[in-house]
């Protein structure tokens, strides 16, 4: 099954997939906020190419691991989203994962600007690759 992760920004979406085994997380592409929310064209099109079966969104906790203003924004959009797709959802937690992603970015050599549109999806495949892996352990268990 191919699952889809959402790192949801005020602008921007990032976008990430996993392989049908969800063995390995992808980055896909950062779609304009608005373009998803409204289940625009290029989403649509963006959903017909990889048939997702599940969307994971990540939540954005504060680092005491609480509901802030910011994850029930990013809950109340992710609900929509899942809606107007019929998919199953799931939140996961996202702290440091756009850190993290600039760091490889960084380590890559991109500098700021070259990083703007990459952050997202890149953050995106972070944490839906530890949501992978943590889905794997419980299932040996």
């Amino acid at each position: 099954m191919r699952i889809m992760a959402l790192d949801i920004g005020e602008k921007r979406i990032g976008v990430a997939i996993s392989d049908p085994a969800e063995n390995v997380a992808s980055p896909v592409c950062v779609v304009p906020y608005q373009e998803v929310i409204t289940n625009g064209k290029a989403w649509r099109r963006i959903l017909e190419d990889w048939e997702p079966e599940l969307l994971v969104c990540g939540l954005p906790l504060t680092l005491s691991g609480q509901r802030g203003v910011q994850a029930k924004r990013v809950c109340d959009a992710a609900e929509q989203i899942a809606k107007n797709c019929a998919l199953p959802l799931e939140f996961t937690d996202e702290r440091l994962s756009s850190v993290e992603a600039k760091r490889s970015l960084r380590d890559l050599g991109y500098d700021e600007a070259a990083m703007r549109g990459k952050i997202d999806m890149i953050a995106a495949s972070l944490f839906l690759q530890s949501w992978l892996d943590s889905h794997k352990t419980q299932q040996e268990r």
